[in-house]
């Protein structure tokens, strides 16, 4: 894996990469009429939006901030070509140069047959579209011209090349459980990433335009591969001094890239399978030491250790507490932010939490036997969920009481802490009630493959069953709560007694959280065959 080699056989790498590529893209169609309309479909719809945001940008020439909107795209698409490997790694087969590691190639012949077959498929079609339009919307004069048919070239493989290193970089991360769990995650990150640019679109509209945005830009045109379309806008204004530092910057950064990611694929090639390593070290005790030993003795202690190493290490687990942890905290914040919201907000934080004590043997699959081995009387089904449902209150309490005190301090409204806080507990108490009912009445199967499937085919029905029933009962149980807060809130000369909702609150969360315990272990330990066939299916 040394040397750079220059010979027939080497000179035909680039071109069978590519002819591998389309061959890859043409067998992936074969054999599913599904996948083909899928991806026929996805293809057109791709390449009219490309044409449109091409035709978009190029209509943004001669505007006074055309340089601020296509420099800061460029960026964002460059970030984006950054990221994407990390959250979508078995998106492109190619991405995995460790399945290579037996063939007699050398890393340089290898990087430019990488590099020209990665220039081959819908995304950097769609790239390309985006860096003509950047370029067409600055080029001014036939040197602005000129330098646009070199600048959306560079921006393209700057883009392509920075995914590139940063896949075979983390390749390791890549192809392992981590791996795996960031796909899971990418949806999230999305969403939340969507709610940063609704709030960053209204505070920017609201204090005076793209103008704002001038000072970033300013700094962003000197990072690369932005700096191929700063370069552009460059020599239209006349800036030819300014335009070769940026032009030269973009071929230093495309070369320190590849340089980078030969190494990289070099070490790759070279470096023992870290997965055999890792089996030959020795074996770490994990006892119950540290944070566990603060844990009761028994089966409560067991189980809720269970239950949120569940939260750490299963993928779909992780992923739906990590989604209810982040969007319980941006719908009350943001909309605090924004100067729309309101302290009580902070329930919906309290219910998204609560929303996991549903299906609760679902997330054990097959291995709920093992747990149904252990459990031979209501006393024991009742143990079991009591302490599922300690371990989701060891992190949903003290994150509810977070919320409420940030979402208080943000609209100001201290008085209002006391009964938003006790009506979210209040709420979260129901939640675990109607979960444990749910879950002993309608357990479902998790599939362990699919980042985005969380139901097997079959049993939706009975899933969003469980959850809209769940969510509906909640409401209810919790009504003399929310009842006593309007009153307390609209009553002439109540204002003062809002803070008894805080006790009465947890006392009602508490009462209501053992009630559908008691009532659902009777289902669970008379039901174990049952549901340990419903929750296996996946």
């Amino acid at each position: 894996m040394s040397g750079a080699g220059t010979g027939p056989a080497e000179a035909s790498l680039t071109p069978l990469f590519v002819r591998l590529k389309l061959s890859l893209m043409r067998n992936g169609l074969k054999g599913s009429s599904k996948r083909k309309a899928a991806w026929i479909g996805s293809l057109v719809i791709s390449l009219a939006f490309s044409v449109l945001v091409t035709l978009g940008l190029a209509m943004l020439h001669g505007h006074v901030h055309a340089g601020t909107v296509v420099v800061l795209l460029a960026a964002i698409l460059a970030l984006s070509w950054t990221v994407m490997p990390l959250f979508f790694p078995t998106g492109d087969e190619t991405l995995d140069p460790s399945r290579l590691v037996m063939l007699p190639l050398r890393p340089r012949p290898l990087v430019r047959a990488l590099l020209a077959s990665s220039l081959v498929g819908i995304g950097p079609v769609f790239t390309l579209c985006l860096a003509v339009g950047s370029v067409a919307a600055v080029a001014r004069g036939a040197a602005g011209v000129a330098a646009a048919v070199v600048g959306a070239p560079l921006l393209l493989l700057g883009c392509v090349t920075l995914a590139r290193a940063v896949a075979t970089a983390n390749v390791q991360l890549l192809t392992s459980r981590k791996g795996r769990d960031l796909a899971l995650l990418s949806g999230l990150l999305v969403a939340i990433g969507a709610q940063f640019a609704n709030f960053a679109s209204q505070r920017l509209f609201q204090q005076g335009g793209l103008s704002q945005l001038e000072p970033v830009e300013a700094v962003v045109r000197w990072l690369p591969p932005a700096t191929a379309v700063g370069m552009v806008d460059s020599v239209s204004d006349g800036a030819y001094g300014v335009a070769a530092a940026q032009l030269a910057l973009t071929l230093a950064a495309l070369a320190g890239l590849l340089w980078f990611w030969e190494r990289s694929l070099t070490h790759l090639m070279v470096t023992p399978d870290g997965s055999t390593l890792a089996a030959a070290a020795p074996h770490k005790d994990r006892g119950t030491g540290g944070p566990w030993a603060l844990l009761p003795g028994g089966r409560t202690g067991a189980a809720v250790q269970r239950s949120l190493r569940y939260v750490v290490r299963d993928p779909k687990t992780k992923a739906a507490w990590v989604t209810s942890l982040a969007i319980g905290a941006i719908v009350p914040v943001f909309n605090a932010l924004q100067g729309t919201g309101s302290v009580y907000l902070a329930c919906f934080g309290a219910g998204m939490l609560g929303m996991q004590m549903y299906n609760q043997f679902g997330q054990d699959t097959s291995a709920f036997w093992m747990v149904a081995q252990t459990i031979s009387t209501p006393r024991d089904a009742y143990e079991e969920l009591r302490a599922r449902a300690g371990a989701l209150a060891l992190v949903t309490v003290p994150y509810t009481v977070l919320v409420t005190v940030v979402t208080a301090a943000l609209v100001g409204n201290w008085s209002g802490f006391p009964p938003a806080l006790g009506l979210a507990l209040a709420l979260l108490g129901s939640m675990l009630c109607t979960g444990a009912l749910a879950s002993a009445r309608f357990p479902y199967s998790i599939p362990t493959e699919g980042a985005f499937k969380n139901v097997v085919p079959g049993q939706a029905g009975l899933a969003w069953a469980g959850i809209a029933l769940g969510m509906l009962a909640s409401a209810l149980i919790c009504s003399p709560v929310i009842a006593l807060t309007v009153y307390l809130n609209v009553g002439d000369g109540l204002d003062g007694l809002t803070w008894l909702v805080l006790p009465l609150g947890i006392a009602w969360g508490t009462l209501a959280t053992w009630a559908g315990l008691r009532l659902s272990a009777p289902t669970v330990a008379r039901n174990l065959p049952e549901i340990l066939l419903a929750v296996s299916k996946g």
